[in-house]
């Protein structure tokens, strides 16, 4: 089972050198160790976010394969619930809170699975602790 739900967010800081966190190590190493579940949009997500990088030359195109290629070998599972639910119940999580629906996935992710959350989106934390989800410290 997945040790948590992983925020493209979280993912992304790891690849671009001016969003590392101090303590994303912990986390990429957990992840490594015991896993984490996504939803369906995560790989468009974070493929976007890297390209976009490419382009504003954050990172070069090699080290943004590298980093596509080290996400892809990780235990990282993806959820194929996620577009079936994405009307409701995540739209209802995103009107309450006022996210985008994209964050809300990842919120009714981590509320169904009961799983904590890792995000650096502060909107989508302060809904994670309004519903109770545990939240790790990035």
């Amino acid at each position: 089972m997945a040790a948590l739900v992983l925020d493209s967010s979280v993912a992304v800081a790891w690849f671009l050198p001016d969003e590392h966190r101090a303590n994303a190590q912990e986390l990429l190493d957990l992840v490594t160790e015991e896993g984490a579940v996504v939803p369906n949009l995560w790989p468009l997500e974070i493929g976007n976010a890297l390209l976009i990088g490419v382009r504003r030359n954050r990172i070069s195109p090699e080290h943004c394969t590298r980093a596509m290629t080290y996400l892809a070998a990780l235990p990282i599972e993806i959820d194929n619930e996620t577009t079936a639910r994405a009307w409701d119940p995540s739209f209802a999580l995103a009107v309450r809170f006022g996210l985008t629906l994209y964050d809300a996935c990842y919120l009714e992710l981590a509320q169904r699975r009961g799983l904590p959350l890792a995000s650096l989106e502060r909107q989508l934390r302060a809904a994670g602790r309004a519903i109770g989800l545990t939240l790790f410290a990035v």
